[in-house]
């Protein structure tokens, strides 16, 4: 398995893998996302492919002190190969070679298979709670939680928007 930071080009590619495994959310703009990360100072996505198709991301990066993973995931049909393993051990040997002692990531409570895979990986439970406030409006953003506003809805991050 060869893992490779991926490119700007590949930023559709990893907007259809992410669609197809759930890990897309309508307030989140995927290409956007993996832009970002693509053209960002401390951060990248990392990929697998096979005779050119993607078949596996992680979108990583880091904050100086926390390193951060996103957007995990594995083509269907590729599953049970070890991908998502590597791609992990891959995230964590990148934010390594920058110093950054410590990776997180967040898992939505509904997915418990990938909360047993993580831990299979030796991560384990925090004790905090994950807020988030929007800093651009979005036409699909409740207007409780717009600025100014008394009642705020407090919610989880989501993948590439923490």
């Amino acid at each position: 398995m060869r893992v490779e930071s991926l490119n700007l080009a590949d930023a559709p590619a990893c907007a259809r893998l992410w669609h197809a495994l759930g890990l897309t959310r309508p307030w989140n703009d995927p290409v956007a996302d993996a832009e970002r990360a693509m053209t960002g100072a401390t951060s990248t996505v990392l990929g697998v492919r096979h005779d050119g198709h993607l078949l596996a991301t992680a979108m990583v990066g880091h904050d100086g002190h926390r390193g951060w993973v996103y957007y995990l995931g594995v083509d269907a049909d590729q599953r049970g190969r070890g991908l998502a393993r590597g791609l992990m051990a891959a995230a964590e040997e990148w934010l390594a070679e920058r110093s950054v002692p410590k990776v997180q990531l967040m898992v939505r409570h509904s997915n418990s298979s990938a909360t047993h895979f993580y831990e299979r990986l030796g991560y384990g439970r925090e004790e905090v709670t994950v807020m988030s406030r929007w800093l651009d409006p979005h036409p699909e953003e409740p207007k409780a939680n717009a600025p100014g506003a008394t009642a705020p809805v407090i919610r989880g991050g989501s993948p590439g928007r923490p």
